[in-house]
């Protein structure tokens, strides 16, 4: 069974940073991609990014690009995503993911089997 615990939300002004923490158990961690997700008041969960099992590969929508980073300690079993310049878009719960393989970087919920129960991140202006 794996476990996923986020922290690190809260709230900050407009053009601040945060930086999430998502926790996991199990001992197959470091063999799996893991992604962020965020769902806005009123909107679908939408994908923010995605890491490769041994952190080489990386991949973010468009809207984060060049302000948020992801990264993995395998050693740790987490992974982070650095939020650099925030937006009051950015306002969201966000949640922590595992990619059902370790093969690709999947950008779908469906592609994500195991969920945190999500961090919530406000943006003030």
């Amino acid at each position: 069974q794996v476990q996923l615990v986020e922290s690190g939300g809260g709230l900050v002004q407009a053009g601040g940073s945060l930086r999430l923490s998502c926790a996991a158990s199990g001992r197959t961690f470091s063999s799996y991609t893991m992604g962020w997700f965020r769902q806005a008041p009123g909107k679908e969960r939408a994908f923010v990014a995605a890491i490769s099992w041994s952190g080489g590969r990386t991949s973010y929508a468009d809207s984060v690009k060049g302000r948020f980073t992801i990264s993995r300690d395998n050693a740790k079993n987490t992974v982070d995503l650095q939020m650099n310049s925030l937006k009051p878009e950015d306002t969201a719960v966000y949640y922590c993911a595992r990619a059902a393989s370790n093969y690709g970087l999947p950008k779908t919920m469906g592609e994500y089997d195991y969920w945190g129960q999500g961090t919530q991140v406000t943006v003030s202006i």
